[in-house]
């Protein structure tokens, strides 16, 4: 894999950088920047302090104005910070403009993101999937900001005359990028393969927001230990177990986690990984009910399974961490009463737009869990009385 999957070195300290145009509000600039804070954090980064500017558009040559350039190499100088992200995506001409002017590393956030991948990739084609994004990521942004390449695979020492240094580096990553297509394209195949060789169950896929709960409540539904933290990207490599309930057997998935500004790279990459969420009978949407910015996360969720022409799919949707909300949104104050009647609210807003498929648990406490075991079943057997009705007789 490139060298440039080692971004961040151990803990490297940070400021980040948003930008509020015509296209976005400072609120929304804000959260974005929260999150920036945590992936950040996720790839060992401490993130020292934010800047934010007001412009029509971003600047074509530093994407900010020379006065916030000027104040945040001020800062980087004054506070021996050595890394520098921005929350959107730079050419390599402006990453290059703006480390010249500042003289600290400069990253964007689909770089960032891809590193935090490449942190996390275990299995190889996991690996493949992150290299070859990585490649499709530096691409088009030889000219203004590689310095030097690796030299990998064929074609070292083979430059041919009047040939330019930068020419061969493009025709380096071009056939990287060949060869890493062809890779995985054998490994689809392979996955394709098993996927047919499940047989005829029904299969069910959770989806979800990153670090929403995903991993964890595919450890309770499937009691197998998948890895789970408080960390964003923690799991990339789907995990898909027999589950058996009220002797009804099924196929789960738990699949990687979505993000705004998902890098398309990523997306295009992660073919086969996605193709479990494509492929799935169930949707299971997982959803931080906890976070401030819940109902966003719940709209980048649903434009991207939109985007794999998987949105039409049956869904329940689970409201995880209610333990959290109610930490936040009740105090001690509050009477038992009020406090079942602003849950009743909830409740009931969100069985009505989704058509009565909301589930309400707590995963880490395994509040309802019987609830939400209860309501996939009853899914599930729906579906293989339409899909696979000579099965049911066995269940």
């Amino acid at each position: 894999m490139l060298d440039k999957k080692n971004i961040i070195q151990g803990t490297e300290t940070a400021v980040i950088v948003g930008v509020v145009t015509k296209d976005q509000t400072e609120q929304q600039v804000v959260e974005y920047l929260d999150e920036l804070a945590f992936l950040a954090e996720t790839a060992g980064a401490e993130t020292k302090k934010r800047f934010i500017q007001k412009l029509q558009h971003p600047d074509s040559r530093t994407f900010v104005g020379k006065g916030k350039l000027e104040e945040i190499r001020q800062y980087a100088i004054a506070n021996q910070v050595n890394l520098v992200i921005f929350d959107d995506e730079l050419s390599g001409a402006q990453i290059n403009n703006i480390t010249t002017a500042i003289g600290v590393k400069t990253i964007d956030r689909s770089d960032l993101i891809l590193d935090i991948f490449a942190r996390r990739a275990k299995t190889a084609e996991a690996k493949a999937q992150v290299e070859l994004a990585q490649y499709q990521y530096i691409l088009p942004r030889l000219r203004g900001m590689w310095k030097h390449l690796e030299r990998l695979g064929g074609g070292i020492g083979t430059r041919g005359p009047g040939e330019t240094e930068i020419e061969t580096d493009r025709r380096i990553v071009r056939e990287k990028i060949s060869l890493l297509r062809n890779r995985l394209k054998e490994i689809d195949k392979q996955s394709a393969t098993q996927r047919k060789n499940r047989g005829e169950f029904i299969r069910v896929a959770l989806v979800g927001y990153t670090n929403v709960g995903k991993s964890t409540i595919m450890n309770l539904l499937s009691k197998r230990e998948v890895f789970a933290e408080n960390k964003l990207f923690a799991t990339l490599d789907t995990t898909t177990s027999k589950v058996v309930f009220d002797n009804t057997p099924f196929l789960l998935s738990d699949t990687v986690g979505f993000i705004r500004k998902l890098p398309h790279h990523l997306i295009e990459s992660f073919k086969s990984t996605l193709d479990e969420v494509r492929e799935a009978d169930i949707l299971i949407h997982v959803i931080d009910i906890s976070h401030p910015q819940y109902e966003d996360q719940m709209a980048v969720v649903n434009k991207t399974l939109q985007e794999l022409k998987a949105f039409d799919k049956p869904m329940i949707t689970v409201f995880n961490k209610m333990d959290l909300y109610e930490q936040q949104t009740f105090d001690e104050w509050l009477g038992e009463d009020t406090k079942k009647e602003i849950l009743q609210d909830l409740y009931d807003r969100w069985n009505h737009e989704t058509g009565g498929n909301a589930v309400f648990v707590a995963a880490t406490e395994r509040r309802n869990v019987e609830g939400l075991r209860s309501t996939i079943l009853n899914k599930v057997k729906e579906l293989y009385q339409v899909r696979y009705p000579y099965k049911t007789m066995f269940f």
